[in-house]
């Protein structure tokens, strides 16, 4: 499956990167994955937000 996403997101004529950011629950102390499809230019800012 991920190979299938890999080649969709090549084919799109924009280079997008899919993101999985790993976030900890303060509340509770687990961790949750953040996942989402960002232009190339926009992972830093997506990771560096809280």
């Amino acid at each position: 499956m991920a190979k299938k996403t890999v080649a969709s997101l090549q084919k799109a004529g924009k280079s997008l990167t899919k993101v999985i950011k790993m976030v900890r629950s303060e509340k509770t102390g687990a961790y949750t994955f953040k996942q989402d499809i960002v232009p190339n230019d926009k992972v830093q800012e997506f990771l560096s937000k809280k």
